[in-house]
This record gives structure tokens, sequence and C-alpha cells, in this order.
């Protein structure tokens, strides 16, 4: 286990800018005080917001740069740039062994395409996985993956994020053996592309990999608790995590406007105020933030670019332990099984 992480963050990143970045690590700092920090961005900025944060200012270096990754900027376009922005500069630290984890809010796509081609996939990995923990109704979150990196998968892809979605749920959830299903239109083996049903097959016949493969689930069961990690591909992945967010905004919304359309729903609403709150809680974003790209030689952490403090602190919470328990080895690990079906397949072809 790696002790005293350090941690390289995009400061410049994120719809509410150098501001609420710091005062999110500082908040991260409070709760694990063993953090060190290198700040990417505009030296002036930084050195302004990191005054109202004494805490962080003797854990934290500060690395001037003046360039700055837009929010709307092609991928493409910002890697030419990788080596004078913040967001790349950042996942440099990561690439040299300067830090052990890399944050940042911003652009979602250019960090992507900086990170897989400055870190490079593992070996044994095809493709890296957008992974993120969801709310669920049972016990624990929900690691759901991919949500959006790989918008085509075939069956090794597939067969691939469930060891790295088992693997980060071990970590994030302490959990021996987590419950592992594939997104699927239906329950029945029967059922599905034949990506999917061939991944089931490979994931049913690997008993040696920590996790326990229950077979397919479907979207209404996301928040059911049902499950420990479930397996997409990037496109179906984004559109039920996008629809879950628009369903959660829709019920509070429409609780909202229940509770104020007449005197007897305000009272109502003063009654039942401390389940709302808990309500609200349960689905507030920031108190999920952190979405990490597996299956790179190095841990990259996407911060929401509209979360507030407390989610910046989520954030870097979960770099920092996915460094100090050492998610990569854990997943070239399990990999190292898992690819056996490669030579396998080879063998019968």
């Amino acid at each position: 286990m790696n002790s005293r992480p350090h941690i390289a963050i995009d400061a410049m990143g994120g719809d509410e800018g150098v501001r609420v970045m710091m005062a999110g690590i500082a908040e991260a700092r409070r709760r694990h005080d063993g953090l060190r920090f290198k700040l990417f961005g505009d030296e002036a900025r930084i050195k302004a917001a990191l005054d109202n944060h004494p805490n962080l200012r003797a854990a934290s270096e500060i690395l001037h740069c003046d360039g700055v990754v837009d929010g709307n900027e092609k991928p493409a376009v910002a890697i030419r740039k990788a080596k004078s922005t913040s967001m790349g500069l950042a996942i440099q630290a990561v690439k040299k062994g300067d830090a052990g984890a890399a944050v940042s809010a911003g652009n979602t796509g250019a960090l992507m395409a900086m990170a897989k081609l400055a870190l490079r996939t593992m070996p044994g990995i095809d493709r890296p996985a957008l992974a993120a923990l969801l709310p669920t109704l049972g016990a624990n979150d929900v690691v759901m993956l991919d949500l959006g990196a790989n918008t085509e998968c075939d069956t090794r892809n597939l067969v691939q994020f469930a060891v790295m979605g088992a693997a980060y749920a071990r970590v994030a959830m302490d959990l021996e053996r987590p419950r592992v299903r594939l997104l699927n239109i239906g329950t029945e083996e029967l059922k599905g592309t034949d990506e999917i049903r061939e991944a089931a097959a490979i994931l049913r016949g690997h008993a040696d990999l920590a996790m326990s493969f229950d077979g397919f689930t479907e979207g209404d069961k996301l928040a059911s608790g049902e499950a420990d990690v479930i397996v997409s591909d990037g496109f179906s992945g984004n559109v039920a995590l996008k629809t879950a967010e628009g369903t959660a905004r829709f019920v509070t919304d429409l609780l909202r406007r229940a509770f104020t359309s007449s005197v007897r729903s305000k009272i109502g609403f003063l009654i039942s105020k401390p389940a709302m709150h808990l309500l609200r809680h349960h689905l507030d974003p920031n108190v999920h933030n952190g979405a990490v790209f597996l299956g790179l030689n190095g841990v990259v952490v996407k911060s929401h670019g509209g979360a507030n403090a407390t989610g910046v602190a989520n954030a870097v919470h979960v770099a920092a332990r996915l460094v100090e328990e050492n998610i990569t080895e854990r997943i070239a690990s399990d990999i190292a099984r898992i690819n056996t079906f490669g030579k396998a397949e080879a063998v019968a072809q």
C-alpha cells in the first residue's frame, strides 16, 4: 500500500473555477491529512485561493502553466496543447511517477484522449472504460461501466470491463466478491446481442475470479441494489446514466412543485422535511462524484464540471483510495487470469 500519495490537480478545470477546486482539495485533506498535491494552473489565481486554506498550502506545490483546455475543445486540439495545459501536465505528472493520480473537472473527451495517449492501456486491456459509483436502494452503491468512453464494444471488451469493475468495487466498497451483471434487454440467457451472451458465457466459466457473476440485469434494476457492478458498452451505459439522472431531477422537481402548490402542501412539506433532506442527499451527484478511467497505466479521475467543494473532495478521495489500494495491480492480476480466454479462442479457431 502506498503512503502519503501525491495527487496531481488540474486546478483550472470545471465550471466553478479555481476557488471551488481549492476548497474541495482542502476539504479532502482535512479528511485525509496524509495527502499531498501538485497544483497545475495559473499560479497567481491558485495562490489567491490558497490564502483561505492554510492547511493546504504546506501540502501543495504549485506548477504554473498558462494553457487551459476549453470545455468545448475537441480532443484532437487538446492533445496538441497537452504539454502547455493544466490538464495535460497533471496527466504527465502521473506518467513520470511524480504523482500517483490525476484529478480534473475539465472536458471529459479531452481528458480521456490525453490520458489514453500519455498513459496507454495496461497489458491485457484493449480499451479503458469510464466507471462511476451510482446510488442504489441497497446497502451499497453500484459501480457502472462503461459510461461513454467506448460506444461500440466486443466480447473481450465487456469481459475486461467486468474484471476492472469488480476490482474497483473491491476497493471502493470493501467487497470480497462483488456481484457482477451485464446490462441487457432481458434476464433470459437467450436475450441480447452475440457479444453480450458470449461475454456472459466466459464470465460464468471463470469461477476463479474475485467476483460473483449473476447474469443479466435490465435498465429498471440499476438502482435496485441487486448488483454491485453493472457492465455495458459505452453507448448504452451513457444513455442509461443520463436517463437515471434525468429521472432523479424529474422526481425532485415534481415533489418541489407538489409541496408548493397550496398551503396544505406547504404544511405537509414542513412535516416531511427530514425525509426530503435525506432524499436530496441520496440523489446529490456531489455525494458520488469522481468517475474513473479504468485500464490505464495510472489513475485518472474525472470530477463533474459543476461539482461543489464537497464533490471535488469526494473525487480526490476516490483518487487517493485507488492509489493506496494499488488498483492497477489488482486489475492486472485478474486480467492475467481472464486472458486465458483469448488464448483458448485462438486455438479453437
